[in-house]
């Protein structure tokens, strides 16, 4: 076995001798397909078998047949090989029909439906070779996130972030509030302009949606701000058990019309607030410093032009 120390200190070009060799077999003909010596060729083999401790070749009348561990070995070398070529021949370059690159999005777990389908679809009709990850992060770990690569874009609500990380405005979503279809307060309603009034908004019993175990949730903190209260009879940790908890019950759920979207189905239905509340407003994230790579640059141009046709899309919703 190969110590670590001298595959460290491996001259790389040595490699590319070990491709030629095992492909061709027979040093002549890698030393003119290189155009180096034999001399040169035989020399780095020797250096090879020294570092990973194996014959690599056995001469067999004209061939250099390759022994079991080269067998099994040499494969995954010259993969890997092409794949460096692949890369340093696209450097600074991004095609992307073509182009086998990784993305990573950081976004918090509720904003993954009402985006990631829409990327999926767009970016594999656009991108078909490209791979792209959805990744938690922390709010105050957002711009340490974005500066040290772990992640190229990212998408949270208006955070007061300075340069060198940059953000754009890019979904503007209203509060609706989500019920049962059967609720009594529909019910009672008929024909009314507004399903639920103001009054029997707050009397109502409320669901709310956080990671947090304490503390205002965002419509909470924006109704306080207004001067208003309202009676949280649940909290849970996602919208997807709320929409359960909402079916057959007399709870209300409160959220922006993007997720109300997503989870209004033949039981539930949407309804306008009895009141006036600012929109969430939804930021895309990223540093200035990707806007000179041509990849990032794309995927963030396509990016803000999903999110924007995306939103569209879902604020036409069924009631």
């Amino acid at each position: 076995m190969a110590e670590i120390k001298q595959i460290q200190r491996l001259d790389l070009n040595l490699l590319k001798v070990f491709e030629s060799l095992y492909l061709e077999q027979n040093m002549t003909k890698t030393a003119e397909r290189m155009n180096i010596t034999p001399s040169a060729v035989s020399h780095a083999v020797k250096r090879l078998r020294d570092c990973l401790q194996d014959p690599l070749f056995e001469r067999s009348q004209n061939k250099m047949v390759p022994t079991p561990a080269c067998k099994r070995m040499a494969p995954l070398i010259i993969d890997n090989l092409s794949r460096l070529r692949q890369i340093l021949q696209q450097w600074g370059e991004f095609d992307p029909l073509t182009s086998k690159h990784h993305f990573r999005v950081a976004m918090h777990d509720a904003l993954e439906p009402t985006i990631l389908p829409s990327i999926a679809k767009v970016l594999f009709e656009k991108a078909p070779n490209i791979t792209f990850a959805s990744v938690k992060v922390e709010r105050n770990q957002l711009a340490k996130g974005l500066t040290s690569g772990q992640f190229d874009l990212a998408f949270d609500i208006a955070l007061p972030l300075k340069p060198p990380i940059r953000h754009e405005n890019v979904r503007n979503d209203k509060f609706i509030v989500l019920m049962d279809r059967s609720h009594f307060l529909l019910k009672n309603a008929g024909c009314a302009k507004l399903p639920i009034t103001h009054e029997q908004y707050f009397k109502a019993q409320h669901i709310s949606v956080s990671h947090r175990p304490t503390g205002a949730v965002l419509e909470d903190f924006m109704l306080h701000q207004q001067g208003f209260t309202r009676t949280v009879s649940v909290r849970c940790q996602n919208y997807y058990a709320a929409k359960e908890i909402l079916k057959g019950s007399p709870f209300l759920l409160t959220l922006p019309s993007s997720f109300g979207a997503q989870l209004v189905d033949d039981d539930l239905v949407t309804v306008t607030l009895p009141f006036d509340m600012p929109p969430i407003s939804t930021h895309m994230y990223w540093h200035q410093n990707t806007e000179q790579d041509s990849a990032l640059s794309w995927f963030r141009q396509a990016l803000h032009k999903i999110m924007v046709d995306n939103h569209q899309q879902q604020t036409q919703m069924p009631s």
